[in-house]
């Protein structure tokens, strides 16, 4: 199954017009996208609040993600401050893998974006979280907070940008995307006496990941189509959901 790196803002000294932080929001719409993870099947590590830049890139580099995605919002240089907005998303120039997750996490970012028209896909040797990660990586600026428009439109949108990059995540993952995301909840396992099959993808000709045996405790993070995403032991994927009670 997916595993991403979750990458939300460093910088409190980015300041929102109006109130609130770059790394304060930036945190609350990673907040908000673990449940919409889980609930998606795919597995991440997030980085913690008061680490160095550097440390979160070792951090990164020392496990196997299929893609590290950092959070950030923009503000403009001196003699613009305040009249830009738009959404971007960097990628390195040689990773075909990152550039296609911008591109595709980009274009399904229209639909919410407070200007659609101003999402781009920008190629960047700069950016150490793009340029120094192992992982294939995307950095999103989700929008401008340097103008009160920009800065009202993150701060009451947080839901909406953390659903639209979850469902964008699911789209470059190739899973289907589940909307609807509820309190987990404990189940059990009934089947009669062979243990339950959980897939990397819900159908039939699916991988396994692991055999579950009768009987045992597993937690239930989302549903689809007579699928439920399961969590067990390390494991996250698919399990048929008429054998969970």
């Amino acid at each position: 199954m997916p595993i991403i790196f979750l990458s939300p803002s460093l910088q409190p000294f980015n300041q929102y017009v109006g109130g609130g932080n770059e790394q304060q929001v930036m945190n609350e719409v990673a907040d908000a996208m673990e449940p919409m993870l889980r609930a998606n099947a795919i597995r991440f590590t997030r980085s913690s609040i008061g680490e160095s830049l550097a440390n979160v890139i070792r951090q990164s580099n020392e496990g196997s993600y299929d893609l590290h995605l950092a959070l950030h919002s923009n503000a403009a240089g001196e003699s613009m401050s305040g009249q830009l907005n738009g959404s971007d998303f960097y990628y390195y120039p040689y990773s075909a893998r990152g550039k296609r997750a911008a591109q595709i996490l980009a274009e399904n970012y229209r639909k919410v974006a407070l200007d659609p028209n101003r999402v781009q896909t920008l190629a960047t040797t700069k950016l150490v979280e793009v340029t120094k990660t192992n992982a294939p990586a995307v950095l999103v600026e989700v929008e401008y907070h340097d103008n009160e428009t920009g800065a009202d439109w993150i701060r009451s949108h947080i839901h909406e940008i953390a659903a639209n990059l979850t469902e964008g995540l699911t789209i470059y993952f190739g899973l289907p995307y589940i909307a609807e995301t509820a309190e987990p909840r404990c189940a059990v396992v009934a089947t009669k006496k062979s243990p339950l099959n959980l897939r990397c993808r819900p159908c039939l000709q699916s991988a396994i990941l692991a055999q579950i045996p009768r009987g045992s405790t597993v937690m239930v993070y989302g549903e689809w189509k007579g699928w439920a995403v399961v969590g067990w032991r390390e494991y996250l994927g698919y399990a048929d959901a008429s054998f969970l009670r």
